[in-house]
């Protein structure tokens, strides 16, 4: 029979409120951390009883994780130390072995999966429970005086800026907590694809977006004004590049239609456009769209040409192609829509061979790097080193991609099929 004297009775009460106090703290940890700032200032409004309380917990979390994780350690360790002691004494070096047994199966089932669970569940339940009781346990002069102190070691210890700027989220995690409120239903899926495209706005540089020199559409400087109009007329746009007799890298300037057109008014149809010719904007092929589009609202300018690291003519890029990567497509009633991926009849793709690979990845859930290569062509292109045939093909990730419309030396369409789960293989080229 064993027997209990006032000391094991003791140890034993301290264990159970321990226990006890490690489930509230459990259920407070998970439930604050679960409220945003928006959802405690609508239960302020609605009245709710502690939601004061609970609104100045969630504005400066900063306050009350710290204590609040130094609480738990704190009784973590007590408990399991005075369980040791305990099972010791009662039935020796066997109780040592079954008394950590009973006190992880015990508290992680009491003090952690239920409580927590029961937090994940009813977040607003577990925060509204608990932060009086958290206000009053974090305010607590001595615990909040030992936290910073180990905060600020910690900062002496972890060299750079240590834990004076936390806490961090990552790009990835930010997106997963996107794609989590919109499967919940907190945000619409229209505001879900446009918060992900600001995250990815910052990480965008030129290259990706611009207009590839191949398709610029230019003017010769020889040219006269009526000849000009007729060129942006037939294609559609308000400003052309304007090339010198240097070749085609030797861009004298921007020449602006409406320019034209008041010269045209004043019958000056048959003056050399160099007349009318602007400064042109160049940019490197690195150059972050956020800061070029800042950069066009400031010194208001629409169009700029974008340069490779040797100063070549790379591209082309407007102020529409850097809104278009936040808000999507932007298609007015004189431009000509060419879809970039087209659903064939028996479930295939047709896509642009200009399309990104990232945007390929998102459409086929697939990895395909984009390390060497930016564009469906570009993958085609590098895989099979060389310019392919119409028909010649590549089969990546159980998808086999066929070009079907080669012109010169651009693959302008390709043929995405899916491949049947026995032929699916990492890489496969056809050169027939």
């Amino acid at each position: 029979m064993i027997a209990f004297n006032n000391t094991d009775m003791l140890m034993l009460l301290t264990i159970f409120g321990l226990l006890v106090v490690l489930i509230f703290t459990s259920i407070a940890e998970m439930g604050l951390s679960r409220i945003t700032k928006t959802k405690a200032a609508s239960l302020t409004a609605g009245g709710h009883k502690s939601a004061r309380t609970l609104q100045k917990l969630v504005s400066a979390p900063e306050r009350w994780v710290n204590p609040l994780l130094l609480t738990i350690n704190v009784c973590q360790t007590v408990q399991a130390t005075l369980t040791g002691i305990l099972s010791a004494r009662l039935w020796g070096t066997y109780g040592v072995i079954l008394g950590v047994i009973a006190n992880v199966v015990v508290f992680f089932v009491l003090a952690e999966a239920v409580p927590k669970t029961y937090a994940v569940l009813h977040p607003q339940k577990a925060a509204l429970a608990t932060a009086r009781a958290t206000a009053a346990l974090v305010a607590f002069p001595p615990l909040r005086l030992i936290s910073r102190g180990l905060i600020g070691l910690t900062n002496v210890l972890v060299r750079g800026k240590g834990l004076e700027q936390g806490p961090f989220v990552s790009e990835s995690e930010l997106l997963g907590i996107v794609e989590v409120a919109a499967e919940d239903g907190v945000v619409e899926h229209e505001e879900r694809e446009l918060i992900e495209s600001i995250i990815e706005f910052g990480d965008t540089v030129a290259r990706e977006v611009m207009v590839p020199r191949p398709d610029i559409v230019t003017i010769d400087d020889s040219s006269t004004v009526t000849e000009a109009i007729d060129l942006a007329i037939a294609h559609g746009f308000s400003r052309l590049p304007v090339l010198g007799s240097g070749g085609d890298d030797d861009v004298i300037g921007i020449t602006y239609t409406k320019d034209l057109m008041r010269a045209e008014r004043l019958d000056e149809g048959d003056h050399l456009i160099t007349e009318f010719v602007r400064v042109a904007r160049f940019v490197p092929e690195n150059k972050p769209v956020s800061r070029l589009m800042r950069e066009m609202q400031a010194e208001k300018f629409h169009v700029a040409l974008v340069a490779d690291e040797y100063g070549a003519l790379s591209g082309l890029i407007t102020l529409e192609d850097c809104l278009e990567e936040l808000v999507g497509e932007i298609v007015d009633e004189h431009d000509e829509e060419d879809t970039e991926v087209q659903r064939l009849a028996d479930g295939d793709y047709s896509v642009d061979g200009g399309m990104s690979i990232s945007d390929l990845n998102d459409l086929l859930d697939t990895e395909i790097p984009d390390d060497d290569w930016e564009t469906v062509a570009g993958f085609l292109f590098g895989t099979l080193e060389h310019v392919p045939d119409a028909g010649e093909n590549v089969t990546r990730d159980g998808w086999r991609f066929t070009a079907t419309e080669v012109e010169g030396r651009r693959i302008r369409r390709v043929e995405v099929s899916r491949q049947p789960a026995v032929d699916a293989s990492p890489l496969e080229i056809d050169t027939r």
